[in-house]
């Protein structure tokens, strides 16, 4: 079967991975597939930094829009749609363009690695121990059970580590562990792909950038687009509930921190994730590396134009 060529632009938080994606997908003739976990939520727009409604318009986007706030979304549904929008962009004479920074899911949709490949989740582990703490490590494993019933019949209730991986693998993959293994057992890539990484050498550089990004967001009405989300749930969201940059401000919303703090936790953890993203991007394979601390925006694109067109 042909491989479909695809195009992925990735980075940390910052480094310019949407205004090279669509200067590319302007010169390729391309359409952009969203690599980002936490745009396909509605409403979720400043926080995310989606492309502006003009930019939607001069070049498609796709995953971008596609779920409501309180719907799991998981890495193999991400794999089945972003899938499925590469061979429909392929299918007219286009070329995929994939832009994000959520290495997991472009990693898994890229290499056709297996899913029981996947790394941890440390926020979503937390929030799990969390919640075994304060409702009770039955509950835990009652909400385990009611996903995936042949891990939990596996695992004893008060095996609370188990029961976490357990449920961090589903949550994670929205497979259950059975359904993984039938998975793993497919192998090979869909994709002829070429990955162009937008990396900073100088961290206090991608710092300040992250630093006045997060600035420009609160600028833009960033307070008022997550308080209208926590007013109908997300604080209770099974996935958008992690979101940086909305999580920070639920104990503003109940009056336990000032707005000052929230930006500062933003920042921390913006820096924080920017490098688990430096670090997860550094293994991929089949990349060609660009320094925005030493090379110029311009350079950057008509080499990558030049990789892109062999």
């Amino acid at each position: 079967m042909e491989k479909i060529p695809v195009i992925a632009v990735v980075g940390a938080t910052a480094t310019g991975k949407s205004e090279l994606a669509l200067q590319l997908a302007k010169s390729l003739d391309g359409e952009i597939i969203s690599g980002d976990s936490m745009q396909i939520y509605r409403g979720m727009d400043i926080g995310t930094a989606k492309a502006t409604s003009e930019e939607r318009a001069a070049i498609p986007h796709h995953l971008i829009d596609i779920a409501d706030i309180n719907e799991a979304f998981s890495v193999a549904t991400f794999i089945e749609k972003a899938t499925d929008a590469a061979k429909d962009i392929f299918k007219r004479n286009k070329t995929p363009v994939i832009a994000g920074g959520t290495g997991l899911y472009i990693d898994l949709l890229l290499s056709g690695r297996s899913l029981s490949e996947m790394e941890a989740q440390p926020d979503l582990r937390n929030k799990l121990y969390e919640k075994a703490k304060k409702e009770g490590n039955d509950v835990l494993h009652e909400y385990l059970k009611s996903v995936d019933p042949e891990s939990a019949n596996a695992i004893h209730p008060n095996n609370v580590k188990r029961v976490v991986r357990a449920l961090e693998m589903y949550l994670t993959s929205g497979l259950t562990k059975t359904k993984q293994s039938e998975i793993s057992k497919q192998s090979g890539s869909i994709f002829d792909y070429k990955i162009i990484y937008l990396n900073s050498s100088d961290r206090q550089l991608l710092y300040d950038r992250i630093n006045n990004r997060v600035d420009k967001m609160l600028e833009s009405g960033l307070e008022d687009e997550v308080k209208r989300l926590y007013e109908i749930g997300l604080a209770d969201t099974p996935t958008a509930s992690a979101a940086i940059g909305y999580k920070e401000f639920f104990p503003y919303f109940e009056q336990k921190i000032d707005l000052k703090t929230v930006a500062e936790d933003i920042k921390q953890h913006t820096r924080n994730y920017a490098k688990r993203q430096m670090t997860y991007f550094s293994r991929m394979e089949n990349k060609t590396v660009f320094d925005i601390s030493t090379e110029k925006s311009n350079f950057i694109f008509e080499k990558s134009e030049k990789i892109c067109k062999i």
